[in-house]
């Protein structure tokens, strides 16, 4: 089977956009949800995630229950390539378009390195239990952590030392994140072992964020309504008497204007989800045999 290849816009910082036509979707790797906050994440139609978001007071929570079985959409990293200088956003683009089980559909594909994040997302903000897990969306400025989609082996484990000593050198491989809007958090797609082994040696993983970013079309119509909101403040402006400070006002609208002219393509835009087939009755089906497969402690 020949894989349909997307377009790529190169961008600074060793980043890209990865614009996909031909793929509708669904992905293998897919949220689908249904009613009453029910979400369910599978890969090839096999549950990895399924979770519901509950209202006991003030602050919605996502409760949550992972399951075994989750594939890396991407091939197994060999030592070579890690030692390589390699443009891993590059070559995490190309290894998601040929994947098999990968989350990529029809739209525009932000991908970028990074290597700083807001404090506390690999510390506290890091899911280290398994399998079950509760996180709080709106509380103090929402969950904004990291989810693994298998256990996390011990530091000691011998492929995570292998990493460390990697991460001593400099070399160790990106780990590769997807951002995910309704979780408000990034989940593992690759790099479990690595990102161990980075926080085992003292650092924050760096990173290769996987986010999907406006369309075409939408990035169209909404710049053209952020052109015409910045041509009416600028005829408010004109309209007022002449003042000192008039200048200095109408040289900020349009720094404003031109920074968000460059910026609005690469807002993060909402994670797709696909309406679950059966409904919520194939939902609680799902829910039931996992409570058997892992019961609560």
């Amino acid at each position: 089977m020949t894989t349909r290849r997307g377009t790529r816009e190169p961008l600074p910082g060793d980043a890209l956009v990865l614009a996909l036509s031909g793929r509708p979707g669904p992905p293998p790797l897919r949220f689908a949800w249904t009613d009453g906050g029910r979400r369910l994440l599978t890969q090839a139609d096999r549950p990895l995630l399924i979770g519901r978001l509950t209202d006991d007071g003030c602050c919605p929570d996502l409760r949550l229950r992972r399951l075994d079985g989750y594939r890396s959409p991407l091939p197994p990293l060999r030592a070579a390539e890690q030692r390589a200088r390699t443009a891993w956003t590059h070559r995490f683009a190309r290894w998601l378009e040929e994947a098999p089980d990968g989350p990529l559909h029809d739209g525009r594909w932000h991908l970028r390195r990074r290597t700083a994040f807001e404090p506390g997302v690999w510390s506290e903000g890091l899911v280290t239990g398994w399998p079950d897990a509760a996180l709080g969306l709106h509380c103090a400025g929402g969950w904004h952590g990291v989810l693994p989609l298998r256990p996390l082996s011990p530091p000691g484990a011998p492929r995570v030392k292998a990493y460390r000593r990697q991460a001593r050198e400099g070399r160790l491989a990106p780990v590769l994140l997807w951002w995910v809007s309704f979780v408000d958090g990034w989940l593992i797609l690759d790099g479990h072992d690595r990102a161990v082994a980075a926080l085992a040696e003292g650092a924050e993983p760096v990173c290769v964020e996987l986010t999907r970013v406006p369309d075409d079309a939408d990035n169209r119509r909404t710049l053209a309504e952020v052109t015409e909101a910045h041509r009416r403040r600028l005829a408010g402006l004109d309209a007022r008497p002449p003042h000192p400070g008039q200048a200095a006002q109408r040289a900020a609208l349009e720094r404003g204007h031109a920074d968000a002219l460059l910026s609005l393509p690469y807002e993060p835009e909402a994670t797709r989800t696909w309406p679950l087939p059966g409904g919520a009755p194939a939902w609680d089906a799902v829910a039931a045999r996992a409570m058997f497969q892992c019961p609560r402690d």
